[in-house]
């Protein structure tokens, strides 16, 4: 059974105390139009059409907890080359470890290895699913998304008054051919 918590304010944020001992805690989060509104110009984005992140808690160990979870969204972006917007579906499996023993904030000046495991968190006294959802989609959005009629795009930029130089001014041969074509005219 998938659980929404609605009761106050921050309806995706659990408190680590409360959370059940020995056993998994399913979530299933699926905001209103206001809300993903609210995400998109968050993120810079056009629109979200939609979004459901549905997963579970589970206890790891005794003092962890492990996230695994499905985030699905529809997300609406500006094309790079012509600002047309640009639909994309978005299918990410997202997968975090909560470690209690996890160092938040090494000292200064102290040495400290990090581990390479991305997916590993300090566990605090709270669990932001959406907090964790946010993170999880701005990483999955396209950085460059281009609609599919769009040709490549030429920048061209110059200070008002000056001719622009072009990507063909910029190769180093581009004006021997035209230096053969006059040496060969005068002799």
């Amino acid at each position: 059974m998938a659980v929404q918590r609605s009761d106050d304010d921050r309806p995706y944020v659990w408190t680590v105390a409360e959370l059940p001992q020995g056993r998994d805690l399913a979530f299933d989060i699926v905001p209103d139009t206001a809300t993903c509104a609210a995400l998109a110009a968050e993120l810079g984005i056009l629109a979200i059409k939609k979004l459901r992140f549905e997963g579970a808690l589970s206890p790891e160990g005794k003092r962890d907890w492990r996230l695994d979870a499905r985030l699905g969204v529809t997300v609406v972006q500006s094309c790079v080359v012509t600002l047309e917007p640009v639909t994309t579906r978005i299918d990410e499996h997202v997968a975090r470890l909560f470690l209690s023993e996890l160092l938040e904030d090494p000292q200064p000046g102290s040495e400290t290895e990090f581990t390479a495991d991305e997916a590993e968190e300090p566990l605090g006294r709270e669990i932001d699913l959406w907090a964790v959802l946010s993170e999880a989609l701005a990483l999955a959005l396209p950085a460059y998304p281009k609609a599919p009629d769009a040709g490549p795009a030429d920048a061209v930029f110059a200070e008002p008054g000056v001719v622009p130089m072009t990507d063909d001014d910029a190769r180093p041969f581009a004006g021997l051919a035209d230096l053969k074509t006059k040496l060969d005219k005068n002799g």
